[in-house]
């Protein structure tokens, strides 16, 4: 982590409100930033991030995410695997069937309210 330094010593005095210490206090989370921007990387691919939107409205099995998609169940079972291994979605098995939908976290709220507002849409109800 980079040294702590106070709005004094900065080379240029930009702020006089006292929350550049604040800031650099949040910026010194290495760790929260690295996480938030893996999660970034996992949804710059537009194939997890259509799934991932789909399974925030659906409770869905991988065959019928495979037929909306127009893919093959294994290409969709990696991309969900990702989405898993992150806990953006969660999963249920019934019987020899295992349901996906949206993990139930701020985080997964978070960002389904981030692609209607990016995309301009209202989602289905």
């Amino acid at each position: 982590m980079g040294k702590e330094i106070d709005s004094h010593s900065l080379p240029h005095q930009h702020h006089e409100d006292g929350c550049l210490e604040e800031i650099q206090h949040e910026i010194g989370r290495i760790e929260d930033f690295q996480t938030v921007a893996d999660t970034f990387k996992l949804l710059d691919d537009n194939t997890r991030l259509r799934i991932f939107f789909i399974l925030c409205h659906a409770e869905e099995c991988v065959i019928n995410i495979a037929a909306m998609m127009d893919m093959s169940t294994p290409a969709v079972s990696h991309h969900l695997k990702l989405l898993k291994n992150a806990n953006l979605i969660s999963s249920r098995r019934e019987g020899k069937e295992v349901y996906y939908k949206a993990s139930d976290s701020p985080v997964t709220r978070n960002l389904h309210h981030y692609i209607e507002n990016i995309m301009d849409i209202v989602c289905p109800k």
